[in-house]
């Protein structure tokens, strides 16, 4: 049995999203060391804000200034702070009720160690030294022993408030394709193209899944398929990726290969993008050293019959 394969994974890419006149407002706040919360109907004042009451969810709009310094409600410590996290030392996660809230706003707290962190603990505010109008302008809080601090007075009308963020999300994983997968892999390493074929429907899977989707039984009979296929059904692409050095516009299609009873994906080149139709004979073409093929190109065969692949639309 051959070694499962393994890679590193990142999935990365900024989420830029606007801001109401309630999130617009507590941001800039932040920027201008100000922490804003809102009132509710029954006058309770939610920190962070919210633009609908939880409970009745009727608008809200009523700004109100809270303290820097709060209570610790609960924690749990952090022992490996990871990429991107308040703090590059281990910390505590914590809900800490400000002064002036009804509710908990989760931050990092800076403290020494875990037996230091108890819940009740009095805490206050370390703002960042450079604010831009975000959540990271709290950089963290820290332990204190001061009562509570009295608001500065805003109303929370700002010169040049805040009115979008631009934040990055990342996910980092180390994915493995599986068993079946990489012994797919492995073979179009070779320039082969591999599936596995159910033993109960005995549809061939290409890629293979390692068991079949219709039957819920494992499949570990490979079958090699193509390298020919049947063009089943197609789009053309008219928007450039970014990264990709293809000229617009060019075609995606579902590609049947010859044996498979699933079809898979693959760009068509070596024919104009508006000569590309249903049933179009392609084989694949390989760049050097590449694990597999580049796109597909017509064979020069007749088309294939619409009955010969309309089960694999």
């Amino acid at each position: 049995m051959p070694e499962v394969l393994k890679a590193p994974l990142v999935v990365e890419f900024p989420f830029t999203r606007s801001l109401g006149p309630v999130q617009s407002a507590f941001l800039t706040g932040l920027r201008e060391r100000v922490v804003l919360g809102v009132r509710t109907g029954d006058g309770r004042v939610l920190v962070p804000p919210v633009e609908y009451d939880p409970v009745t969810a009727e608008e809200l709009g009523d700004l109100v200034e809270v303290a820097p310094t709060g209570t610790v409600t609960t924690w749990a410590w952090n022992h490996a702070p990871r990429r991107g996290q308040p703090l590059t030392t281990p910390f505590a996660w914590a809900l800490v009720r400000l002064d002036g809230a009804d509710t908990a706003l989760l931050h990092a707290l800076d403290a020494p160690g875990p037996d230091t962190v108890r819940t009740g603990m009095r805490v206050r505010v370390r703002w960042a030294e450079e604010r831009t109008g975000a959540i990271t302008d709290i950089a963290c809080f820290e332990p204190c022993a001061d009562g509570p601090q009295r608001p500065t007075g805003s109303t929370g009308e700002f010169e040049e408030p805040v009115t979008g963020i631009v934040a990055a999300a990342r996910l980092d994983y180390t994915y493995s394709p599986g068993r079946a997968q990489t012994a797919y892999i492995n073979a179009l390493a070779g320039r082969r193209t591999v599936g596995e074929r159910c033993p109960s429907c005995r549809k061939v899977y290409v890629p293979p899944r390692g068991a079949c989707p219709t039957c819920g039984v494992a499949t570990t009979e490979q079958v090699e398929v193509g390298p020919r296929g049947t063009v089943t059904t197609f789009c053309i692409v008219n928007i450039k990726a970014r990264n990709l050095d293809i000229e617009v516009p060019y075609v995606y299609a579902h590609i049947a290969l010859d044996g498979a009873g699933l079809a898979l994906h693959g760009r068509i080149g070596g024919i104009p993008y508006d000569e590309v139709r249903m049933g179009l004979r392609v084989e694949p073409v390989w760049t050097e050293g590449a694990r597999y093929p580049d796109h597909y190109r017509p064979t020069g065969e007749p088309d294939a019959d619409y009955d010969t692949y309309k089960e694999l639309l």
